[in-house]
């Protein structure tokens, strides 16, 4: 089973990043082998242009690795800072950047953060408007980690509510882990044809 978990924020000192690294972290303690941990911090995806679908070098050199990573993923964590009550333009350029058969038909679990009490709108843009080419399949369950800078850190819950975060993230990914062996089967049944219907409606 592998897991890539993408922390969404480009900002070079990120609040999202750390959050995906205490991810990471419990997915491996709950026997999760093998994780992929993308961050945008430091924005090191330039704008989407048509040299993605040409064979661009620079798009190969840069893409194709990620892309490699992606497409051997059975689940994914999308870590998605609110700005301003979006979703960050470097995250949002990320999923233009997945096309084809990398996300398709393969669980994922929004993990919205805020610096305050906020959190809501990443949850619901990104199931608005990110899964119909990439054909993500978000799960029920989301997480949004709000007064992001107290939460989460040190081996220990800083009180009850961090404790309750912590157990809602844990249970969050062992319900994606299920349905990422669950979707294995719809991937592998010979119904999914990309070829034909690329593009969803």
């Amino acid at each position: 089973m592998k897991i890539s978990i993408i922390a969404g924020s480009h900002r070079r000192e990120a609040e999202s990043a750390r959050v995906a690294r205490y991810i990471e972290d419990v997915l491996g303690r709950i026997g999760v082998d093998r994780t992929y941990l993308f961050s945008l911090s430091g924005n090191p995806l330039p704008l989407w242009d048509e040299g993605v679908w040409e064979g661009d070098p620079k798009w190969s050199s840069l893409w194709v690795p990620i892309a490699g990573e992606l497409g051997s993923s059975d689940g994914f964590v999308i870590v998605a800072p609110e700005w301003s009550g979006m979703v960050p333009a470097g995250l949002k350029n990320f999923f233009l950047l997945c096309g084809g058969d990398l996300l398709a038909h393969k669980p994922g679990l929004i993990v919205a953060v805020s610096a305050s009490l906020g959190g809501a709108y990443p949850v619901v843009e990104l199931r608005a408007s990110s899964y119909k080419n990439t054909r993500i399949c978000y799960i029920p369950d989301h997480v949004i980690v709000r007064n992001v800078g107290r939460m989460l850190k040190g081996d220990q819950p800083a009180d009850e509510h961090d404790a309750s975060l912590r157990a809602r993230i844990e249970y969050s990914l062992r319900v994606l882990l299920e349905y990422a062996r669950a979707l294995r089967s719809v991937r592998e049944s010979g119904v999914v044809d990309l070829k034909r219907f690329p593009f969803g409606m």
